[in-house]
């Protein structure tokens, strides 16, 4: 069976990537899983950081790797949290946190807009010349309050379009199917096989 590491040791992304590359009898395994230290992430966008990431990654292990570069943008906020929203509230904030944070900077707009946007990158090496990127987004807004136990990151106060409920209310398959990352993974996945990389 083919792997490929993911340098990320989040849980939740982790997850997503297993359900959807598993079909192609590809094992994703987390950077942690090889000690494989968290890298600064000294960019200014979504692709630079997933590009220094997935290029940490690949050299430390020596395997192909996948990195996720994501973030919430809110309108009313310019576009924050953006590159920073793991550590929204602080350098080392959990998920409770940076949406609570979130929603008090929101506290009486009536904008409440937002979309989560997701970069992939694909390096068959650390040297690749030419990873494989691809970007999706996920509209939506920001709900008054917190619900749902599902998800992860800001997925509880995420209301996605043409939904009643935020994304921590929805299944793994249906968020999947709609999701920034879901649909970043469809094309990733497009892409790969385009390239000769998986087949299925």
């Amino acid at each position: 069976m083919q792997q490929i590491v993911l340098a990320s040791g989040n849980k939740g992304k982790l997850k997503e990537f297993e359900q959807m590359f598993a079909p192609f009898s590809i094992k994703v395994l987390p950077q942690s899983q090889f000690n494989v230290t968290e890298v600064a992430e000294t960019g200014t966008t979504f692709v630079e950081n997933a590009i220094i990431k997935a290029r940490h990654a690949a050299k430390v292990t020596g395997m192909p790797a996948i990195s996720d570069d994501s973030g919430l943008e809110v309108d009313a906020l310019n576009g924050a949290p953006g590159i920073y929203s793991a550590r929204y509230a602080a350098p080392n904030a959990n998920e409770k946190n940076n949406y609570l944070k979130l929603l008090t900077a929101l506290e009486g707009e009536a904008n409440r807009s937002a979309r989560f946007q997701c970069v992939l990158v694909y390096m068959r090496h650390c040297d690749d010349p030419s990873p494989v990127i691809c970007q999706a987004s996920w509209e939506g807004k920001i709900a008054l309050q917190p619900q749902g136990e599902n998800g992860h990151g800001y997925d509880p106060i995420f209301i996605p379009e043409l939904e009643e409920c935020t994304a921590s209310e929805l299944s793994d398959s249906q968020k999947n199917s709609v999701s920034h990352r879901g649909k970043a993974l469809k094309l990733l996945l497009s892409a790969l096989t385009a390239h000769g990389i998986i087949t299925g």
